[in-house]
């Protein structure tokens, strides 16, 4: 960076010099007061003294609300990065980060956090407490399981977690009452469900009782045993807005949608963890099988509502 930068423009508050082949951001940025948004994508950053020294303490440490620097060469996240404590907005996508260290914590402010495209393998239940955290992206990276602590990010309305290596999420994830968005696509959780949608479809009875209720066949209570008027009023809707549909055995009981092939909206039934799974993740034990059938499927309905929109790819 040119030398007198915070003399020429000491009123700069946007800077961007991505694709400039950059191999480091020098001190001169320290002395912006006014500066709140530093884009500096794609260049060769990711070395020793690729941020300047003190970046916490300088008044850019103070202004800066908007940083990315996807597309560099970074190995692991830049301590200095954790002094930023009025950061709203982080990108690191596209770089060669193995982890994501504990002291993300320290960015209470952050809103919107991008790591995607890396070779991160586990999320630090850390991250959990970052209060106002509403858009993350995790995609295209080697997760293997979601931390239940995840669920007290109360705030998060985006979570992107396709091309990972998921086989289940943890039932704790019900708690992200504001989550509208939710991208697996590209995980075994997904080839899973294909392949279960596949070669077990639903039941005759099952097949019956969607005809019944989607094309509002009318019955009484005398026409039919017991056990069947019984069984049609389980009938569900389906959550997804756009499909009238309904559901019996293929219950939804936990999370409930996933996009597919990053173009079609579908419901994810009961492939996710549920009462039934013995996900290590989570912190419902093998006891929690015991619970009702018609508690989890309640359960269900409730977590249902609260999500009514899904992730398009």
């Amino acid at each position: 960076l040119p030398a007198g930068l915070s003399q020429w423009f000491p009123a700069l508050e946007v800077l961007d010099v991505s694709g400039t082949g950059l191999a480091e951001l020098g001190a001169e940025l320290l002395a912006l007061p006014c500066l709140h948004t530093l884009l500096a994508k794609n260049n060769r950053l990711g070395g020793p003294g690729s941020l300047p020294k003190g970046l916490g303490q300088a008044a850019l440490g103070r202004s800066l609300r908007v940083l990315n620097l996807s597309g560099n060469r970074f190995l692991e996240m830049p301590p200095a990065l954790f002094a930023l404590r009025g950061l709203r907005s982080l990108s690191l996508g596209g770089n060669r980060l193995h982890g994501i260290p504990p002291d993300i914590q320290e960015l209470r402010s952050l809103e919107f956090l991008y790591l995607g495209g890396n070779f991160i393998t586990s999320i630090p239940p850390e991250l959990a407490n970052l209060p106002s955290l509403s858009y993350l992206v995790l995609c295209d990276n080697k997760i293997q399981s979601i931390p239940p602590q995840l669920a007290q990010l109360h705030s998060l309305r985006s979570l992107s977690l396709h091309n990972n290596l998921l086989t289940y999420l943890p039932r704790e994830i019900l708690n992200l009452v504001h989550l509208e968005e939710l991208s697996l696509r590209g995980n075994p959780l997904v080839v899973r469900f294909v392949r279960d949608l596949t070669y077990n479809p639903p039941s005759l009875l099952e097949l019956a009782g969607r005809t019944i209720k989607t094309r509002n066949v009318g019955y009484a209570p005398s026409d039919l045993p017991e056990s069947l008027v019984r069984y049609l009023s389980l009938a569900s809707n389906c959550p997804n807005p756009k499909c009238g549909g309904v559901y019996f055995d293929s219950c939804v009981r936990q999370i409930k949608f996933v996009d597919f092939c990053g173009k079609y909206r579908l419901p994810l039934m009961h492939y996710l963890c549920s009462p039934e799974c013995s996900s290590p993740c989570s912190s419902a034990s093998q006891s929690s099988t015991s619970q009702s059938e018609s508690d989890s499927e309640d359960e269900a309905s409730v977590a249902a509502r609260r999500m009514q929109k899904v992730l398009l790819g």
